[in-house]
C-alpha cells in the first residue's frame, strides 16, 4: 500500500532534507580542505607525512568525543538550535585555519572544527525520526547520508580550484564564510516537530507502526541505560569498521593517488572525486532497498541490518582488491566499489539508529554509535600515515582497512539484536542488561 504523506509533513520533509543536504555537504567539504591541500600545507609549514596524519586526526578525535554530549543535547534542545550553534562554531574554526602559523595553531582550529561538526548527523537522524514515518526512514536517512559521499565527490575539484586560484589559506576562509550563511538559513527555515502544532492525522502518520511515541526529553538515566544493551555496543563496534574505511579514503585518497599512483595535483582533483560519486549512489540505493525490505515484511531492524552487513563485506573485498591491484584503473574502480558499499552501509547504520531505540533517544543512540565510529575515523589517518611512512606503500594500510570492515560486519551479525530497545526497558534503568 503506497504511503500518503500529509501535505504539511511532506513540505517539512523536503525543506529539512534540502538544507540538511547542503549543510552536510559543506560539512564534508570542510573536512576535506586539509586532505586536498595536504601537499601544499606540508611544503609551506615543513610537516612530515606522519605529522599530517596527526593533524588530520585532531579533527576526528574532537569530533568523536563531542558525539557523547552532542546527541543528548540534540534530543533535549532540538536540532534547530543545536545545529545552528554547531554550524557557526565549525565555520568560524574553518575560517581561522586560514590564519594559522604553526602545527599547534592548526591543531586547535581542527579541534574546534570537530567540536562544531559533532551535532550534524545526530541532528539528521533526529529530524528523520521526527518528520518521517518508519517506512520512509531508510530512504530519508539515505538521502541525508549522501552528503558523506557528495561532499568528498565535489570537494576535490572545488577546493583545488579555490586553492590554485587564491591559495590554500583563502580556501579555508571562503568555506568558513559559506558555513555562517548556511547556519542562518537553517535557523530560519527549519522548525522542530515539538514547535509545530500537528493535526491528529499528522501525528498518526508519523507514529504509524511504532510503539507509543515518547514525547518527554531524554533523561540522563535513559541515556546511561543505553549502554546496558548489546545493540548499542554492536552499533559502536560495527560503525567503527565503517568509519575507519570512510576516513582511510577521505583523508588519504588524494595523497594515495599522488604518492602511490604518481598523479599530478590537477589530475588528483578530478580522479579523487570519482569514488565518492559512487558513494552517493550507494547511499540512496541502499536506502531504497531498506524501505523495500521493510515493505516486504522484514522487521525495521533486520531490513537495515541486511544491507549494512552486505555493504561491509563488499567494502572488505574491494579494498583488498585495491591493495593488490597494479593497474591504476583497477585500483580506482575497486576503491569506487568500496566507497559505494561504504556509503550504503553508513546511511543505513544511521537509519538503524532511528528504529533501534525510543524516539526521544534517537539522536543519543546515533551519537553514541558515531562516537565509536569516529574512534575508528580518528585512528585511520594516523595509522595510515605511520604505515606509509614506514613502508613507502599504501598496500598494508589498505589491507588493515579491509580487516576493519570484516570486524564491523561480524559486529552487526553477532551483537546487534533483532528487536529494538523499548522505552519500558530504559525506564527500568537496566544498567546490567548486556544480554538484551
Amino acid at each position: 500500500m503506497p504511503i500518503v504523506t500529509p501535505p504539511r509533513v511532506r513540505a517539512a520533509q523536503r525543506s529539512a532534507l534540502t538544507v540538511l543536504v547542503v549543510a552536510g555537504t559543506l560539512n564534508y567539504i570542510d573536512r576535506a580542505t586539509l586532505s586536498v591541500a595536504n601537499p601544499l600545507i606540508r611544503q609551506d609549514m615543513g610537516l612530515s607525512i606522519a605529522d599530517m596524519g596527526l593533524l588530520l586526526s585532531a579533527f576526528l578525535w574532537a569530533y568523536a568525543f563531542f558525539q557523547l554530549p552532542g546527541g543528548a543535547l540534540v534530543d533535549r534542545v532540538g536540532p534547530r538550535r543545536l545545529l545552528t550553534v554547531g554550524l557557526t562554531i565549525w565555520s568560524v574554526a574553518q575560517a581561522a585555519a586560514g590564519f594559522v602559523g604553526n602545527f599547534t595553531q592548526f591543531s586547535v582550529a581542527r579541534v574546534f572544527l570537530g567540536a562544531g561538526e559533532a551535532p550534524m548527523f545526530s541532528s539528521c537522524v533526529r529530524v528523520v525520526r521526527d518528520w518521517f514515518a518508519a517506512r520512509q526512514r531508510g530512504l530519508g536517512m539515505g538521502i541525508c547520508n549522501t552528503t558523506s559521499s557528495l561532499g568528498p565527490a565535489i570537494s576535490p575539484p572545488i577546493l583545488t580550484f579555490l586553492m590554485l586560484s587564491f591559495g590554500w589559506r583563502w580556501m579555508f576562509i571562503i568555506m568558513g564564510v559559506a558555513g555562517v550563511v548556511i547556519a542562518a538559513i537553517w535557523y530560519f527555515v527549519y522548525r522542530d516537530v515539538r514547535e509545530t502544532r500537528l493535526t491528529a492525522e499528522e501525528k498518526a502518520f508519523l507514529s504509524e507502526g511504532e510503539e507509543a511515541v515518547v514525547e518527554q526529553q531524554v533523561t540522563f538515566k535513559e541515556w546511561r541505560s543505553l549502554f546496558a544493551f548489546r545493540t548499542t555496543w554492536g552499533l559502536i563496534v560495527g560503525f567503527f569498521g565503517i568509519v575507519y574505511v570512510t576516513w582511510l579514503f577521505q583523508s588519504w585518497l588524494p595523497g594515495y593517488l599522488e604518492i602511490q599512483r604518481h598523479m599530478s595535483i590537477r589530475a588528483t582533483g578530478f580522479i579523487a572525486s570519482i569514488p565518492f560519486i559512487f558513494g552517493v549512489i550507494g547511499s540512496v540505493g541502499f536506502g531504497w532497498v531498506t524501505d523495500k525490505l521493510n515493505a516486504a515484511g522484514f522487521s525495521p531492524v533486520n531490513s537495515r541490518k541486511i544491507p549494512i552487513i552486505a555493504g561491509l563485506v563488499g567494502m572488505a573485498v574491494f579494498t583488498y582488491i585495491a591493495a593488490e591491484a597494479s593497474s591504476n584503473f583497477i585500483a580506482v574502480a575497486a576503491i569506487s566499489a568500496a566507497v559505494f558499499c561504504n556509503g550504503g552501509s553508513s546511511g543505513q547504520s544511521w537509519s538503524l539508529a532511528s528504529v533501534a531505540a525510543p524516539a526521544n533517544c534517537t539522536a543519543s543512540l546515533g551519537s553514541i554509535m558515531n562516537f565509536g565510529g569516529y574512534i575508528g575515523g580518528a585512528l585511520a589517518p594516523t595509522i595510515t600515515g605511520f604505515i606509509v611512512q614506514a613502508t613507502g606503500s599504501f598496500e598494508d594500510a589498505l589491507l588493515v582497512g579491509a580487516a576493519m570492515a570484516v570486524v564491523g560486519a561480524l559486529s552487526y551479525v553477532a551483537i546487534v539484536r533483532r528487536d529494538p530497545i523499548h522505552a519500558t526497558e530504559l525506564d527500568a534503568g537496566m544498567v546490567t542488561a548486556l544480554g538484551n
